[in-house]
């Protein structure tokens, strides 16, 4: 059982040697390829360490106990933790996004409903504003556009951790990519006399945001149109031509800001949403070309698919990839996301250790 791991180990002790040399520190960018496995690897091999231990305490805790009866509790409570550690360490083993750690931009849009569906957009944007703030991460409002009444035709936003190492799946994109899909409420509206319930939606787009070394893009690929801002944003408004837009030829993919005041800072705001989406992209591309089989297992996960029902009369959030349903809708904008997004999480760990 986990034999693998021995490769893993003999890997482990290749990049420490490697990390220990200060040449290899002048390739920031190489360096940072090398932390980032040795990380990975350092849970996956101490786990590994403790439950081969385990096992050796056991054979010898069972001789033991063939000689002295009272042994025999401390066998049994010794392989409880091997089963424990077993479990962690499949748990580990299962194939990792190599994008977990990475920041994201989240993007949220007004689908049909009209005003109701843009007022949702902004629920749904108060509820990442507020889980983000619980648990320690920082946000930017990237570009939006509000509707009359108060609430967003789309909005984006960068979610970004704070720094600090990052525990295995607690990065923006491990715990955030879950959220893309289409969300639906049912509520009364507030515009609505009779009190009938209206259903309307919104749809999420989560992508990791991408850096410079992740997505190579060359400047004769983009085609950069300014044009007058429209909206809500003072006096700047409508006057100069600021609002800036980016279109990647080859892909056809377009990214568009007018937040900013000058037309360099919205143009570096779009660059970041362009750099994301090719990266978003790229990453589909091959994910579909190298594990269509596995895509399958884990539909119960598939980012493309409606993925949650919103019911305001009864307080219930439901997520219809996993079953998962509770009354606390009212906790859950508020910030409280955490369970909703641990049960996707643990139905696709399941659906991974199963393809595997």
């Amino acid at each position: 059982m986990f034999e693998a791991v021995e490769d893993l180990i003999g890997e482990h002790a290749d990049l420490e040697k490697k990390l220990a040399d200060p040449a290899v520190h002048a390739d920031q960018a190489g360096a940072r390829k090398l932390n980032k496995r040795y990380a990975e690897l350092t849970p996956i091999v101490a786990a590994y360490r403790a439950w081969k231990q385990v096992g050796e305490d056991i054979v010898t805790a069972r001789e033991l106990a063939a000689e002295e009866p009272e042994f025999a509790a401390e066998v049994r409570d010794l392989e409880q933790q091997r089963d424990d550690l077993t479990d962690k360490l499949r748990l580990l083993l299962v194939p990792r996004d190599p994008s977990d750690d990475k920041d994201v931009i989240l993007e949220i849009k007004a689908g049909a409903g009209g005003d109701e569906s843009a007022l949702f957009a902004g629920d749904l944007l108060r509820m990442y504003l507020r889980y983000a703030e619980r648990v320690g991460w920082k946000t930017e409002i990237i570009d939006s556009t509000e509707s009359e009444l108060g609430g967003y035709k789309d909005v984006q936003v960068a979610v970004k951790r704070k720094g600090g190492a990052v525990e295995p799946g607690q990065g923006v994109w491990a715990r955030l990519k879950y959220e893309g899909g289409v969300h639906r409420v049912q509520r009364v509206p507030a515009t609505e006399s009779q009190g009938r319930i209206h259903t309307s939606a919104a749809g999420v787009l989560v992508t990791p945001e991408a850096e410079e070394i992740d997505i190579e893009i060359n400047p004769n690929d983009l085609r950069i149109d300014v044009y007058r801002s429209s909206g809500p944003g003072g006096q700047s408004v409508n006057t100069t031509d600021s609002a800036v837009r980016i279109t990647h030829l080859p892909t056809g993919v377009v990214a568009s800001c007018q937040n900013e005041k000058s037309q360099l800072q919205n143009k570096e705001q779009a660059m970041r949403i362009l750099r994301s989406r090719l990266l978003a992209a790229a990453q589909e591309e091959a994910e579909s070309k190298a594990a269509d089989a596995r895509r399958s297992q884990v539909r119960t996960v598939d980012r493309s698919e409606k993925i949650r029902t919103y019911n305001f009369p009864e307080n219930r959030i439901s997520d219809h990839r996993v079953g998962f349903k509770a009354y606390n809708l009212d906790q859950v904008l508020d910030g409280e996301l955490d369970a909703v997004i641990q049960a996707c999480v643990d139905a696709d760990s399941a659906a991974k250790l199963a393809a595997a």
